[in-house]
């Protein structure tokens, strides 16, 4: 019986190349397409199982695609990853799904690895229902889906976010700004909600000019509050959802010789290893990005072995009080935590 190795060999190109033409993919060249799919008629191909043709074994690989491979958010999550696969004998391919037709795409179609963890909301949720398989499974960490062999690790964002706002609004602010991300990231969607939510359990109403768009990098953040501040529109407060964010929206402020927290407070999330250390250090969202890349990678080697009784898990947030809400914490290192109280 033919495969695609047979196919790509008669039609003088890559398996890859092959896999995308009788995948019908938009970006290989109508020349290249009718030599494959002539080559596959002459061989009686049956294009039943690509997959199953370019990973006829394992490979004791296993994949993370990201958003960005830069910045510092991920760096965390990334070692929690490569502990469990390392101490498994699995080596870690990382790739960015940056760009319009990113190589990672390839590698999710393709099923080059064992299993795949994704935290890149440029990959469409049908790509990934697609792509899915008992000897592919997928965990997701920016999203949570009800699909067949894909499992989800996260935090809940509205809840964080939520209290987050809530902190702003019990030390007495009233105009609060959200600084976002990417409209189609579920991970800005519900921090959104998350804001508003808190906003509306005092009675107040989302500001559009008060809603700002960072996408999630810290010049995006110093952009977006660079003309807000230009325009005389600074509300009391900014809720960042992220703190690349919130630190270019600190430099703007500072800048422009706006004090924060005297004169803005900020508060961000994630708590990346540069919020302690920028002044006025930064109040944040703590997400166990460590124990989320851990978790991930452990579920994937927990499907392997066939175990599939957990579908999803969902870790704790804190919020770590520092000063760039006005915060005077009391514990050493510079940090508090609100436990949602007074």
């Amino acid at each position: 019986m033919a495969t695609i190795k047979d196919v790509a060999k008669l039609a003088g190109v890559s398996i890859s190349t092959a896999s995308l033409a009788l995948n019908n993919q938009p970006h290989v060249r109508e020349e290249t397409r009718k030599k494959v799919l002539e080559a596959a008629k002459q061989l009686n191909y049956q294009p039943n199982g690509i997959a199953r043709d370019l990973k006829s074994s394992k490979t004791y690989t296993i994949g993370l695609i990201l958003a960005d491979l830069a910045g510092p958010f991920y760096s965390e999550l990334i070692r929690g990853i490569q502990d469990v696969t390392a101490s498994n004998g699995y080596d870690l391919v990382a790739l960015s799904a940056v760009g319009e037709n990113p190589k990672s795409v390839r590698y999710i179609q393709e099923k080059r690895t064992d299993g795949m963890i994704i935290m890149a909301h440029n990959i469409s949720t049908e790509m990934i229902r697609k792509a899915a398989r008992p000897d592919f499974p997928i965990i997701v960490l920016d999203r949570k889906m009800e699909a067949d062999h894909i499992y989800s690790v996260g935090v809940d964002n509205r809840k964080a976010a939520f209290e987050a706002v809530s902190y702003l609004l019990k030390k007495g602010y009233r105009r609060i700004g959200y600084l976002g991300g990417p409209s189609n990231s579920t991970d800005n969607q519900q921090r959104f909600l998350g804001y508003r939510d808190a906003l509306k359990a005092q009675g107040l109403k989302v500001e559009p000019k008060w809603c700002l768009q960072g996408r999630f990098v810290k010049e995006g953040g110093y952009q977006a509050v660079k003309l807000l501040a230009a325009q005389d529109l600074l509300p009391e407060a900014i809720f960042s959802a992220n703190d690349e964010m919130a630190i270019g929206a600190m430099e703007a402020l500072e800048e422009r010789g706006i004090k924060v927290p005297q004169e803005v407070a900020i508060v961000g999330f994630d708590d990346i290893q540069l919020a302690r250390y920028v002044r006025p250090a930064l109040t944040t969202v703590r997400q166990p990005m460590y124990d989320m890349g851990s978790m991930a990678a452990s579920l994937l080697f927990r499907l392997f072995q066939k175990d599939r009784s957990v579908r999803s898990v969902m870790l704790e947030t804190e919020l770590i009080i520092r000063e760039s809400c006005g915060g005077n914490p009391s514990i050493s290192g510079g940090d508090g935590k609100w436990n949602g109280g007074e």
